[in-house]
């Protein structure tokens, strides 16, 4: 009986890590995917640098209530999956989010951000983020605007004194 119940116990610890180490994690139901779609998500996922995996709800429950995120609880009813991210904020909630458009069968429930509990609104309005790269991308693209206007200005003050020097 204590065997079972140590076993149980690193279960908990181990979804109580998985949660605590990301900086995103995505709730999801997937009842209704055929198990074909489910293992396009997951391949899409994977890809991506994201571990989905499936509790028991139980065992999630105990591990939010230790990181003082009992929000996910009422959530946490029926088939629940969960998407870890380690590296990327955005990408979890980018799949997802598109994937669910595709399949009406998933539904997003809820999301944990950097350690706050985040509802299905806020997970949906980060989907619709940029990727890293895109942001970074414009980040550079609007630093770069001065150099390029003073640039630009430069260029047209010595062509104006090229044609200066060459009617005199």
């Amino acid at each position: 009986m204590s065997n079972i119940i140590e076993q149980k116990q690193q279960h908990v610890d181990v979804i109580t890590e998985q949660l605590k180490n990301s900086v995103s994690t995505i709730l999801v139901d997937y009842r209704g995917l055929t198990v074909a779609e489910v293992t396009e998500l997951r391949k899409q996922l994977r890809d991506a640098g994201v571990e989905f995996k499936v509790y028991k709800n139980t065992m999630t429950r105990r591990a939010a209530d230790s990181l003082g995120l009992s929000e996910l609880n009422e959530f946490l009813v029926g088939p629940s999956a969960l998407a870890f991210s380690n590296e990327d904020v955005i990408a979890p909630a980018k799949i997802i989010n598109n994937f669910a458009k595709e399949h009406e069968a998933l539904e997003i429930k809820a999301g944990v951000i950097e350690g706050s509990y985040v509802p299905v609104e806020d997970v949906k309005a980060i989907a619709s983020l940029p990727s890293r790269e895109g942001l970074l991308s414009m980040l550079l693209s609007v630093l770069q605007a001065p150099v390029r206007n003073f640039a630009y200005a430069v260029k047209a003050v010595g062509e104006d004194k090229e044609n200066e020097n060459g009617e005199a």
